[in-house]
């Protein structure tokens, strides 16, 4: 094992290839230990690695979510069993998710996390609006998105009662602290705050499961589509229409802005998969509403990453995000004149 992994491992005191190898026979049928053992890059908060359990000849590839150094967890976060948890209802719903294999326990000695499987296909946003292995799939990917979009809003919340059930102006108004607390005064946010409260939409008969972060970038997808939903970490109970605001924002489009679900598709296919797939019929007023939301959050965001990089975490991933700030104020310039 290299010094990086020897240095992650210690992190919170935790030996994770330990812990792994301990665990194999309980992963997989057969499985003596494991292998390939290694930080993915991807994962803005929480940590993902790769490894492999050794069955015989086989070697099983299997993926670790956890927080930071296995226990440093966000203050608010939701609990990674209860993360897990969504996962395993949603592939019920019939929503496509990675198994999940086993949620640690402290006799694991790893901190807090679970175990799933690997899942092939693509995660970066920017190849998946580009590549052309996938253009085929660009042609349908946006209705797919809203049919599964649908059997997500259709899950019952009622097993999950710690999940946060925030009204629209709680989430507005604790948006705009966060902007307060960054210190950072840009004109265009005070402005796209004032238009938010003047315009909040009404509730919805009957609160639904939302999934927080539904989006380009948070999707695994192949050839025949998409394969797997991933970051539930910010699911809670609220308006479905946030949702659908948050997948159609410019940020998640990776430079492809005439096609607004994503950066491959088209608003229209995604609202008519989600509404023929069960989904509520689709207030465009609101989801227009959730939209300059989700753009003038994500700005919000960038202010934030740019305090961490200055302060606690000064990683690469805390810096490219924090630089993008400026790109929402075009961006909510653009929906405030639609």
């Amino acid at each position: 094992m290299d010094a990086a992994l020897d240095q992650a491992n210690a992190s919170g005191g935790y030996d994770l290839e330990g812990g792994l190898t301990a665990l194999a026979p309980r992963l997989e049928p057969g499985g003596t230990g494991i292998a390939n053992l290694a930080r993915l890059s991807a994962g803005a908060t929480q940590e993902l690695w790769r490894f492999d359990v050794v069955a015989g000849d086989r070697l099983v590839p299997l993926i670790v979510r956890r927080p930071p150094g296995g226990d440093r967890v966000r203050e608010g976060a939701m609990a990674m069993a209860v993360e897990a948890q969504l996962i395993v209802g949603a592939r019920a719903a019939g929503v496509p998710a990675p198994p999940v294999r086993h949620t640690f326990t402290p006799e694991d000695g790893v901190g807090f996390g679970f175990i799933m499987d690997f899942i092939d296909g693509e995660t970066l946003g920017g190849r998946i609006v580009k590549s052309p292995a996938l253009a085929q799939a660009r042609t349908f990917l946006a209705r797919q998105c809203g049919e599964v979009l649908a059997r997500i809003h259709t899950m019952d919340p009622g097993p999950f009662p710690t999940l946060n059930r925030p009204t629209t102006a709680e989430m507005l108004a604790g948006t705009l602290q966060r902007y307060r607390d960054s210190n950072w005064p840009r004109p265009v946010f005070e402005l796209a705050f004032r238009w938010l409260g003047q315009n909040i939409p009404e509730s919805p008969n009957g609160q639904r499961l939302v999934h927080g972060d539904y989006r380009n970038g948070n999707l695994i997808i192949g050839p025949d589509g998409l394969r797997a939903v991933l970051d539930w970490e910010g699911a809670h109970v609220g308006d479905p229409m946030e949702d659908l605001g948050w997948m159609c924002a410019n940020c998640w489009r990776f430079g492809i802005e005439d096609k607004p679900v994503g950066g491959f598709g088209q608003r229209e296919d995604f609202y008519a998969g989600y509404e023929a797939a069960g989904g509520a019929p689709v207030n465009r007023a609101a989801s227009h509403w959730w939209e300059v939301f989700a753009t003038l959050r994500w700005g919000v965001i960038c202010c934030v990453m740019a305090d961490a990089f200055r302060t606690v975490d000064p990683t690469i991933e805390r810096a490219v995000i924090a630089r993008r700030t400026s790109e929402t104020e075009v961006d909510l310039m653009r929906l405030l004149d639609a």
